[in-house]
């Protein structure tokens, strides 16, 4: 069963979203700041956080990058009442997989989770393919129409980590983080000059798109 850590200071609401996601079948354990939730997540393995952001402590800024230290690829979702862009360019900087602005429609949330939970199961999988376009984690070889594509090792796991969330964004930052040594000097607009090889290798693929989405990073955008 998928297990769902809740992470809401105010008691009401979150008695509403556990209550709510316990009636779609999911498994929910709920928690009121970021203390609490770093102490659940050491003793329980989950599937996704969802997480306010103005909580006593640690914030949910704060508590995303932690979990982020420890584990790169749990989906986590933010709540927040701030709308301005700024809290959402923090918000993804920090690393999280979507953002939902309060007051929390209970049914868009349950569609943004089952969003999620599909992705991140691709993401899991040995094989991606998005049209002719195919991945092999296995062999870490991409092709195009049967024909190999020459990605080198941090091409291909950039290439594949975009088409795993699609139309999600990745900042600059979370994918220097990810790919590249934290003790390489290199700026951030390295990135820029991987995303430019990716494209000339991939200009044969009319399947999908990686977007550049300006102030913030890189997506890719399925055709079709």
């Amino acid at each position: 069963m998928i297990r769902i850590l809740v992470v809401e200071d105010d008691e009401a609401l979150n008695r509403s979203i556990c209550m709510f996601l316990e009636q779609k079948g999911f498994q929910v354990d709920a928690c009121f700041d970021g203390d609490q939730a770093f102490d659940l997540m050491y003793r329980n393995s989950y599937n996704l956080v969802i997480s306010d952001i103005m909580m006593p402590n640690v914030d949910g800024y704060r508590l995303v990058e932690n979990i982020r230290q420890q584990d790169k690829d749990i989906p986590i979702i933010l709540m927040t009442a701030k709308d301005d862009f700024l809290s959402k360019q923090r918000g993804f900087n920090s690393g999280v997989d979507d953002y939902l602005v309060k007051p929390v429609d209970l049914q868009e949330l349950h569609l943004r989770v089952n969003a999620i939970l599909r992705r991140a199961s691709i993401n899991a999988s040995r094989r991606l393919e998005v049209g002719s376009f195919v991945m092999d984690t296995e062999e870490h070889m991409a092709y195009i129409r049967g024909e190999a594509v020459n990605f080198t090792a941090r091409e291909f796991d950039i290439v594949f980590k975009l088409l795993s969330y699609p139309k999600k964004t990745f900042s600059r930052s979370q994918l220097m983080n990810e790919f590249w040594n934290p003790d390489n000097y290199s700026s951030t607009r390295t990135v820029d000059v991987y995303i430019t090889k990716i494209r000339e290798k991939l200009a044969a693929c009319t399947d999908f798109e990686i977007v550049t989405v300006h102030g913030l990073g890189y997506k890719a955008v399925i055709n079709g």
